[in-house]
Formats: structure tokens, C-alpha cells, sequence
């Protein structure tokens, strides 16, 4: 393959994996890539689906899914994303899903490709990759492409699989140390053991234990946010239809820590979110001057305005 030109530009790259389905990976995926997007306007985010269910068509998709669109499939086959990526809602680029990943993992015996893929696509943003709930082909070529590998667990059997997800890291000379555990679907009322303590707390243990890294946002479960992806056949962001949830800051303040970590890596030039200043004070010999008007709040100020005092 071709090495990339010079004026490429390499995104920073988080993986999301777990080889335990009902963990709420591709809900983490997807609201973390539009909670990124309102929060910093001008970073590109690019979401891509390394599964064939289409859930992340189905939810960025603008009007009807074109089903004979490019897909993954054809970036893979044109060593790029440049041709198939799309505008979707909410601001946030995503390439169309495979429709057989069968296929396409028999492709992927490379565990670079993905990487090299990636490297050949000048994208100056994020890109989030929301993998299959297994550890075959693509989700290792995921694993040599990130930059980060977000790893969600929510009881004891996705603590199993992180333990498998680690070890694989270890192995391929990776490391751990890029993965980074995040609680998912936490309910805290749920105890365990005799005597009883509540599981978010055993698993804190357990992850503390094992010496891995953790996000310290939970994110809880919420009935009401588990009905926007299965009450409608277009799954609805958790921003825009999850307000009043703990779910809606939680998913705010992970996207927060993304950025600090995105920040600290140095890998792009944007600015680092802050609170909008106060208005200046007049001088009291100015008692001529009009005070400048405040600028227009943005439309994720406006939405966050209602839970975070600014």
C-alpha cells in the first residue's frame, strides 16, 4: 500500500469494544460522537461501524437509507474513507455499515490495514470506531488503529471480557495501558454478596484490582433512554431527547474527559472547551458607553443551559 502523502492528517482515534453484547456500546458510541460534536463545534467527528446491524445508519442517516450507497466494504476495497464517508444528523460524518461483515473480516487478516485505511483518509477530527461484540479480525484492526480503546463493562461476565480484551492487548504488543474501562448501564441499587454491596462498587474493586485504567463518569441505566433506541425504528440521541435523565450529564461529562485526553495527546490544534466569559464591567467613567452585547448562545449551549449553570 502506498504511503500516505505528507500533508496527511491523522485523526485521534477511539475505539469502543466489548466482546459481551447489552453493555451499551453502540449507545455509547453514537451519543458520545454528537455530545463531542455540540461541544466543540468546530472539530470534525467521524463515526464508522466495524458491525452489520446498521443501528448507526439508521440513527445518522438524513431521510431514507439508501441501501446501494458506498460502504465500508468500498473503503476497505479503495484504501480509503474519502469516498464514502456522509454528513449525517446532528453534524456528525459516519460511514455507511457493511451489509455482510462476514465478508469483509475475511479481508482483514492484516491487523494494520484499518490503521493504514485511516492514514490514507486526511481527516483532521476525531474518529469514533464502534466494533462487533466479538475479538475477530476487524475489532483487532480496531485495536492497532486507536488511539485510545474504550471499554465498557457493566456486570460480571463484561468484566470476564475485558479481562480477554486486555490480554489481547498484551499480546499483540499494544498494551493495556490504551484501554480505558468505562461502567456502563449502572444501577446502584443492585447488591451483591453476603454481605450485600452494591455491584457498581464491586466492579470499581475489580477493575482496581486488575490495575486498568477507568473513566470516572458511570453511566447509568435508564428505562427512558433505553426506549429512544428501541421505541422507534430511527434510534433518537440522548442530547436532544434524553433531557432530564442522569444520563444526559453523565454522557456529557465522559465527552468532557475524551477531550482532555484528545488535548493532552497533542494531536490537534483546537481549542480546549471553556465556560463563556462574564460581560465586562463599565468603567465608572464610562458612563457614555452602551455594554457590549452578550454573543448569541450556540445551539448545545441552549441545550446544556438547562442542567449546567452558565
Amino acid at each position: 500500500m502506498d504511503a500516505p502523502s505528507d500533508r496527511a492528517i491523522r485523526p485521534w482515534v477511539l475505539a469502543v469494544s466489548c466482546n459481551k453484547g447489552g453493555v451499551g456500546k453502540t449507545t455509547v458510541a453514537s451519543n458520545l460522537a454528537i455530545y463531542l460534536r455540540a461541544l466543540r463545534e468546530d472539530l470534525p467527528i467521524l463515526i464508522v461501524s466495524l458491525d452489520d446491524q446498521r443501528t448507526l445508519d439508521r440513527m445518522f442517516s438524513i431521510g431514507a437509507l439508501d441501501r446501494g450507497a458506498k460502504n465500508l466494504k468500498h473503503a476497505w476495497a479503495e484504501r480509503s474513507f474519502s469516498s464514502v464517508i456522509r454528513l449525517g444528523e446532528y453534524g456528525v460524518h459516519y460511514v455507511p455499515a457493511p451489509t455482510d461483515v462476514s465478508r469483509l473480516k475475511a479481508r482483514a487478516g492484516d491487523p494494520h490495514a484499518l490503521r493504514r485505511l485511516i492514514d490514507h483518509t486526511e481527516w483532521g477530527g476525531i474518529v469514533i470506531l464502534d466494533t462487533k461484540s466479538d475479538l475477530e479480525a476487524l475489532t483487532k484492526n480496531a485495536f492497532q488503529a486507536a488511539d485510545r480503546i474504550l471499554v465498557p463493562i457493566a456486570d460480571h461476565a463484561s468484566l470476564d471480557e475485558a479481562a480477554k480484551v486486555m490480554r489481547i492487548l498484551e499480546q499483540s504488543r499494544i498494551g493495556a495501558d490504551k484501554a480505558r474501562v468505562l461502567l456502563t448501564l449502572v444501577d446502584r441499587r443492585t447488591k451483591l454478596g453476603d454481605p450485600a454491596r452494591p455491584l457498581v462498587e464491586t466492579l470499581e474493586a475489580a477493575v482496581a484490582e486488575n490495575g486498568w485504567s477507568r473513566y470516572e463518569t458511570t453511566i447509568s441505566r435508564s428505562p427512558r433512554v433505553e426506549m429512544l433506541n428501541s421505541g422507534t425504528d430511527k434510534p433518537k440521541s440522548i442530547l436532544h431527547h434524553g433531557r432530564g435523565t442522569a444520563v444526559h450529564g453523565q454522557l456529557r461529562a465522559l465527552a468532557e474527559e475524551v477531550l482532555v485526553e484528545l488535548d493532552a495527546s497533542g494531536r490537534l490544534a483546537a481549542p480546549r472547551p471553556t465556560r463563556r466569559a462574564a460581560a465586562p464591567r463599565l468603567k465608572p467613567s464610562a458612563r457614555t458607553r452602551k455594554p457590549k452585547p452578550k454573543p448569541p448562545k450556540s445551539w448545545a449551549d441552549e441545550l446544556f443551559g438547562v442542567f449546567f449553570n452558565r
